[in-house]
Parts: structure tokens; C-alpha cells; sequence
């Protein structure tokens, strides 16, 4: 068995509205299969933020964790 790779992915919150959880949109670039140009794809994630820091428009890092409700398999990392 080859050990498992811990996911950490950077994003700007969108939404902070939840206690001790933000919504993180990730952006990655990805060139089009026909026309070759770098297209912007986003998804959204939701983060714990135990701390409540993270404020809309700031730059955080997150981290993949276990499940920790419904919709939440994330934990922020580091606010920047």
C-alpha cells in the first residue's frame, strides 16, 4: 500500500455566514481540448475555521480531513 497524499488546496472565502464554517472557492486553469485556451473552472468547498477567522475576500489554505457533517470534509489551514 503506497501512503495516502493529504490534499491542500488554496481558495478565497466566499461565504463566512455559518459558525465555524467558511465557503472556499478553489480556481484552477485548465486548457481547452479543441481551442487550446486556459479556461477558468471554480468549485466550492466548505471548511471548518475553528477559530472563526477567515472573513469574506481573504486568501485561505485548506486541508482535507474526515467527514465532519453533511457537507464539511475540510479544515482551514492557514489564513493569509
Amino acid at each position: 500500500m503506497k501512503p495516502k497524499t493529504i490534499k491542500v488546496l488554496e481558495g478565497i472565502v466566499v461565504s463566512d455566514k455559518m459558525d465555524k464554517t467558511v465557503v472556499v472557492k478553489v480556481i484552477r486553469k485548465v486548457r481547452h481540448p479543441k481551442y487550446t485556451k486556459l479556461v477558468e473552472k471554480w468549485k466550492k468547498y466548505y471548511a471548518h475555521d475553528d477559530s472563526n477567522k477567515a472573513k469574506v475576500g481573504t486568501k485561505v489554505k485548506i486541508i482535507q480531513s474526515r467527514p465532519l457533517s453533511k457537507l464539511k470534509r475540510w479544515k482551514v489551514l492557514e489564513v493569509q
